[in-house]
Parts: C-alpha cells; sequence; structure tokens
C-alpha cells in the first residue's frame, strides 16, 4: 500500500512469483514476467533485476515468502517493527513510527550530533524511533509464510578494485548515462544544478542529450575566491538549448534562512535545515518552468576523490609508493613524518576502529592521521552533555561488540560508501520534505556506485589532474575545456554570512531547545561558540545540532512552517 507516481511502479507475476520494481528504473514489465517464470525462492527475484539502471525498490513474493530491499546507497530504505503482533515493512520509518505509536531514540539523536557523521555504519539496523528497526541496505527482508523473519541475506557487495582508468571509465560511462536515461525517460521537462563543479556539470551535459527540455540553476556564491560562476558560464554557453536561470545572493535565500521557524516532520533528522530555504526556493522556481524531476551533482565527490585512507591500503602492498604520496599529502596538513608513520602503520580492525573512536569523542579535532582509519574519526560537539557523550560512546561500544565486518574490505571503499550512505539518508529525508519536483542523486544509483568503485584507486589520484575517473568517463560528452577544471569552488563567505544575518533565530532555538530538555546538549556553550568567530571545523557540528533540534520540535507542533522567498529570478 502506497502513494506513489504510477509511472514509477513495473510489477510481473509468473505461477506463484510476485515481483514489483517502484522507483526509477529501466525496468519492463514483459521481460521481469519472464525472468520470475523459473524462480522458486525469494533470493532469486534478483536475478530479474541485476542489470537495471536507476533507484528503486525491489518487492518480491515467492511461494508467500516475502523479499524486500532497498537500495545499497541507502536512498531507498525498508524498516520494519511489529503493530499488534502482527510484523509490518515500509519504506518510511516515521509511518512505522505513528503505526506503532513508537517514541524517538534519545541514544540515536546523540550519535547523529556526532561530527563527521557515522550514524549510516554505528546505526545500520537502528532507526531513530524506538522499536521501529531499520534492514542495512546491503541486507534484504526475508519473512517466511508464517510472517517469521528469516535470516537478512546480502543481496549486494562492493567491487573489487581492480580495474585500470580505462576500464573503470567505460563502466562509468555506462552506468552514469544509463542512470541519467531514467530521470530524462519520462519525458517532459527536467532540471539540474550547474554549480561549475565537474559533477553537476557533467550531469547537464549527459541530461541534455536526452530530455525533452532542460532548465539548469546556478547560484553565485559571495567567495571573491569561489571562480564557479566563470565556469558555470562556460558550461552554458556550451548548452544553448537549455533554460538557464542565474541567482545572485540576494535573489536566493542565505543559509540558515527561516531555520528558527522550521517545521520538518520527517523519518530523521536532516543537517540540510541550513540550506532548507535555499533548495526549496530552487524546486519552486524550476517547478514553475515545468521541471518534474531536480538532477544533482552529490555523491560525485565521494565517488571520484579516494580518501586518504587508501593511502594506509597502499602501504601494506607498495610501501615506498605510499610514503612519497603520503610526503606531499602531509605538507597540506602540516603532519610530522613520526605522528603520519605511526598512523599509516597502525593497520587496526574495523571492531578496533570502533572501540578506539568511543574513546576519543572528546578528544581535540582529529589530523590528517585522523582520517587514515576506516572513516573520518568522529568528535562530539563541544555543547554536548556529558550524559549524551555516554550515550556516544556506548552506541560505538555496542556497535563493535559483534565484531562486525566492515563495508568493504579496502579501507577507501568503505570509507566512500560510508560518506555515500550519509548522503543517500539526506536526500530521502529532502525528498520527504520538500516541496516541488523530488531530487535524483544519479552518483548514487548503485550501478553508478558500483562502476566507480572499480577502479584501482592508484589510476584516480594522479598528481595534476582533478577527478581523473570522471573526466575520462565523460570525454567526448563534456567539452574538453570543461573537463580541464582543477579545483572546486570554496562557501566559507556564504556559511558565514548566513550565520551573521540569522544569529538571532539560531539563538532563539536555544532558549527553549528540547535537546537540552533530552539532557544532550548545554545551550549555554552553545550560545558561547554562537557568539564568538570561530573556525568553520568549531562550527561543523552546528549543522548536525540543528537538524536534531528542528525534527524534536517538528515532532512537538506536528507540522512545518512557512519559509521565506525572495523575488522570482531572471532568465538568461
Amino acid at each position: 500500500m502506497g502513494r506513489w507516481d504510477a509511472r514509477q511502479e513495473v510489477s510481473a507475476r509468473a505461477g506463484e512469483a510476485r515481483i514489483v520494481v517502484l522507483g526509477r528504473s529501466t525496468a519492463q514489465a514483459g521481460t521481469l514476467r519472464r525472468r520470475i517464470e523459473r524462480v522458486r525462492l525469494p533470493a532469486e527475484a534478483e536475478h530479474a533485476v541485476t542489470d537495471l539502471a536507476g533507484s528503486f525498490h525491489v518487492l518480491a513474493s515467492v511461494g508467500g515468502r516475502v523479499w524486500a530491499r532497498g537500495t545499497a546507497s541507502a536512498v531507498r530504505r525498508v524498516f520494519t517493527t511489529h503493530i499488534d503482533g502482527v510484523p509490518v515493512a515500509a519504506g518510511r520509518a516515521d509511518v512505522l513510527a505513528a503505526l506503532s505509536d513508537a517514541d524517538p531514540d534519545p541514544g540515536a539523536l546523540a550519535v547523529r550530533l556526532l561530527h563527521p557523521p557515522v550514524a549510516s555504519t554505528v546505526l545500520a539496523d537502528r532507526t531513530f524511533w524506538r522499536n521501529v528497526r531499520a534492514v542495512p541496505p546491503q541486507e534484504a527482508l526475508v519473512w517466511e509464510r508464517d510472517g517469521r523473519r528469516g535470516p537478512g541475506v546480502r543481496w549486494w557487495r562492493p567491487p573489487e578494485p581492480r580495474l585500470s582508468l580505462t576500464q573503470a571509465a567505460a563502466e562509468v560511462r555506462t552506468a552514469l548515462t544509463d542512470a541519467v536515461g531514467t530521470c530524462t525517460a519520462g519525458g517532459g521537462t527536467v532540471s539540474a544544478d550547474l554549480s561549475g563543479g565537474l559533477d553537476s556539470t557533467s550531469l547537464c551535459f549527459l541530461a541534455a542529450r536526452e530530455a525533452d527540455r532542460l532548465v539548469t540553476v546556478h547560484w553565485e556564491g559571495r567567495d571573491p575566491d569561489n571562480d564557479d560562476a566563470a565556469w558555470a558560464a562556460r558550461a552554458r554557453e556550451a548548452l544553448p538549448s537549455a533554460t538557464h536561470l542565474v541567482l545572485t545572493g540576494e535573489e536566493s535565500p542565505d543559509w540558515f534562512a527561516g531555520v528558527g521557524g522550521l517545521r520538518l516532520p520527517s523519518e530523521e533528522p536532516c543537517a540540510w535545515v541550513r540550506d532548507f530555504a535555499k533548495q526549496s526556493d530552487l524546486l519552486r522556481r524550476v517547478g514553475e518552468h515545468g521541471s518534474r524531476l531536480h538532477l544533482s551533482g552529490g555523491g560525485g565527490d565521494e565517488m571520484f576523490t579516494p580518501f586518504p585512507c587508501h593511502l594506509q591500503d597502499l602501504a601494506a602492498t607498495r610501501p615506498w609508493r605510499a610514503w612519497r604520496l603520503l610526503s606531499r599529502e602531509r605538507h597540506q596538513w602540516r603532519a610530522g613524518h613520526l605522528s603520519v608513520a605511526r598512523g599509516v602503520l597502525r593497520r587496526t580492525s574495523y571492531r578496533r576502529w570502533l572501540l578506539d573512536a568511543a574513546g576519543h569523542l572528546t578528544l581535540a579535532p582529529p589530523g590528517f592521521t585522523g582520517i587514515l582509519g576506516w572513516q573520518p574519526e568522529p568528535r562530539a560537539p563541544g555543547w554536548a552533555t556529558p550524559e549524551a557523550v555516554v550515550m556516544m560512546t556506548d552506541a560505538l561500544r555496542t556497535a563493535a561488540a559483534d565484531s562486525p565486518e566492515p563495508l568493504a574490505p579496502q579501507r577507501s571503499v568503505h570509507c566512500a560508501l560510508q560518506q555515500v550512505r550519509e548522503g543517500g539518508n539526506t536526500i530521502r529525508v529532502l525528498n520527504q520534505t520538500l516541496s516541488g519536483p523530488d531530487m535524483a542523486l544519479p552518483y548514487t544509483d548503485d550501478a553508478v556506485v558500483t562502476a566507480a568503485l572499480s577502479v584501482r584507486p592508484l589510476e584516480a589520484v594522479r598528481p595534476g589532474a582533478y577527478k581523473p575517473l570522471l573526466g575520462a568517463a565523460l570525454s567526448g560528452i563534456v567539452p574538453a575545456h570543461l573537463l580541464a577544471r582543477s579545483n572546486k569552488g570554496p562557501y566559507d563567505a556564504d556559511f558565514y554570512h548566513g550565520l551573521r544575518r540569522h544569529r538571532g533565530e539560531l539563538l532563539a532555538l536555544t532558549e527553549d531547545s528540547l535537546l537540552a530538555e533530552a539532557g544532550l546538549i548545554d545551550t549555554e556553550r552553545l550560545r558561547r561558540a554562537l557568539h564568538h568567530h570561530a573556525a568553520t571545523a568549531e562550527l561543523d557540528p552546528l549543522l548536525h545540532t540543528l537538524g536534531c533540534e528542528v525534527w524534536l520540535r517538528s515532532l512537538d507542533d506536528g507540522g512545518p512552517a512557512p519559509v521565506p522567498y525572495p523575488p522570482v529570478t531572471r532568465t538568461r
């Protein structure tokens, strides 16, 4: 049962097997029907969808046994609970919470306050609601005929990163082209971000080849060192058939605009409350131009910029090569030889990493060695209470108790998947709360993730080259002079501008904070942080705290509040 666009559902039946592909996909009913004719076990239903592009749920019933799964990227999830003794599953945790009268889970909220975020791994089978459980993204839910839950079945595994750049680029080109094709296949108008960065620019050129009509949006940053505007202008010149919207700082809401009155009832907190007004404004504008789906480049950084922890993987097989690369990196981070050597040589298990992270939560922000492990080591915000830190510590230790497997044997692949899943959770929540056309992140489609992670990390890191895998994959589609960009624009000026203009709203949130009432934050320490010209790194946890506070207020008030918008932009 549910409510969705009928074009997003493809179903088939053959004998005792039924299957539904729900979402954006290349599925066809006739093909699904032929593929499930010989299916006898629930897991075999997966063979019917192995080569499909897109982002979708798979639901199947085989002889009365149920199979349900979302996506490996966490853009689509499966959640479960019991209602009056009956097992129930859904694609939204808050729906199950409402049906079962579940309360928010303070322990999960405490974990969400950590920065960098770790909820996607530490809370892989938990939600932000008591008694509502999550199916880990790589696993499928299996129900027997009598309603008993069968053992979790892993339906997806990350690829072995063994392909050359040329081989992986061919895979990425096909997967990304097909992913964007599922966005444009419905006809009509689609829209896309055109920040000027390589990720969004590539999507615009792919969409322009297939879409009936393309609308691009660029908002100009306030930082004078940000050259995104110049690169976006060059891309617009090469896309003359598209409609281009250009927003100045005065025409688009600031970051943090309206956050004081924001109410976003959703299945979990979302750190993007910072630019919810900006995203709402963007979707309203493209909706007025007829867009039915908006493409964003989120996930591109995670897929095409290998994390420094790949150097620790490399050190096990080619130590001298790893040391040369590390020497270059350590200069950028101002790290000493001894600390770098210690960080590289300390090859801990994932379980040991979780336990170490649990003991480091209140230490100073980690330096270069803190990002050489399985994922960037988290820290509690300076305004977290001792009680919150205890909850965070317990969650990390509980996650370590069962000696969990990492998301992949390689640290670099595990880290990339962890970052992608954090983004997948975010875009899912945004689509639950934003008005206007849905947002799609083609870089987080499972086929694209698999293709991008298949490259040997050393092939994807070349001195002087920026995202060489994406550049090689899009050669001939995106003009060569745009693929030559070797940097990314900064947005610190936009952050501090929004912080200054809306500091009053942020301070007002601390006066009757529900997080403080729950014993998770010290509002006096938070107010002091907001009053000082703190470094960006010190305020990074602020976004997660705001997301949790707005979420709790939304549950308390039971409804969203309007967000103010600026005048309509010019078209050019």
